[in-house]
């Protein structure tokens, strides 16, 4: 298959829907972003890797980075963390404290934002540095030792990041949290502020296309966690939305208020697009259309 010109044919199929939508404004250092832009590139398994448009642009990973942390923690800890998390779609907004309060501070799934925060603090008390845990493993997946926080987009959650404080301290009182409160939001907010291109973040995703298998060759995950890992993110990884998104584009898929959506064939390759004007349940219009032109040009797709 020649990968670069069905790429080139997605995104002249969704230029129509590029700029629609609306910027994470919630976030003022989003909100600064060019609707417009768009990007997106395929990493194969055999090494190759191509994009269109912005794909090497760099852009904030937000929500993408629950999928490496949640990766991390198994990787090193095992099935342990789904005692503090499930694995059911919510159903609900991705910073929602109902549900919280119905099942005893335990939080749905490891993708919406009180989950994430679980998996943040348990990989903070596995490393004693959780940020940075996860730059250094992205910098040696995608290939990139440039990759880096933006500290402007983490101050601007933190000053904004009044709801996810309200998770984590409703949590912290069924003793959800084994961190101080500030320490578990801090690196929560510096890993959702990465900066990665989509050719950064479809190479870093690769481990999930290979089966559970690091960039340099050795194991990461086992087949059966990367699978579990693909398994959430198709029924929990695009917000209150996964059933549209399973339906539309048939992938595990993550996506990100910054724009991005990373999705994975196993056994194939693993893909990234980043549009940042976003639905109004958090994820890229043009990034879902491009998605759900690929599987249908393609054929590929897990169903």
């Amino acid at each position: 298959m020649d990968y670069q010109s069905v790429l080139d044919e997605v995104a002249a199929a969704v230029a129509p829907q590029i700029g629609r939508g609306q910027v994470a404004r919630y976030i003022p250092a989003l909100a600064a972003v060019d609707p417009g832009r768009f990007g997106i590139a395929l990493a194969a398994v055999d090494g190759t890797v191509v994009g269109t448009g912005d794909w090497e642009v760099p852009f904030s990973i937000q929500s993408i980075s629950k999928a490496f942390s949640l990766a991390l923690v198994l990787a090193q800890d095992g099935e342990s963390i789904w005692r503090r998390v499930g694995r059911e779609p919510s159903g609900n907004p991705f910073n929602s404290l109902v549900q919280l309060e119905h099942e005893n501070g335990i939080p749905r799934n490891p993708f919406i934002n009180a989950g994430a925060l679980v998996v943040t603090d348990r990989l903070q008390t596995m490393t004693g540095d959780a940020s940075t845990t996860m730059l250094d493993f992205l910098r040696a997946e995608s290939g990139n030792p440039e990759l880096s926080f933006d500290a402007a987009v983490a101050a601007s959650e933190t000053e904004h990041g009044d709801r996810n404080a309200a998770l984590a301290h409703f949590m912290a009182s069924y003793g959800n949290l084994d961190n101080p409160v500030p320490t578990v939001l801090e690196h929560y907010f510096w890993q959702c502020s990465i900066e990665m291109s989509c050719r950064d973040l479809a190479l870093a995703g690769g481990f999930l296309a290979r089966h559970g298998l690091a960039a340099d060759g050795s194991r990461l995950l086992s087949r059966r966690e990367a699978k579990r890992i693909n398994a959430v993110m198709l029924t929990c990884g695009t917000y209150d939305a996964a059933g549209d998104f399973a339906y539309r584009v048939g992938l595990p898929g993550k996506s990100g208020v910054g724009g991005g959506i990373v999705a994975v064939i196993p056994g194939r390759c693993t893909l990234c697009v980043w549009s940042p004007g976003l639905d109004a349940r958090g994820n890229s219009v043009a990034g879902v259309a491009a998605l759900d032109h690929f599987t249908t040009i393609t054929g590929w797709s897990v169903f």
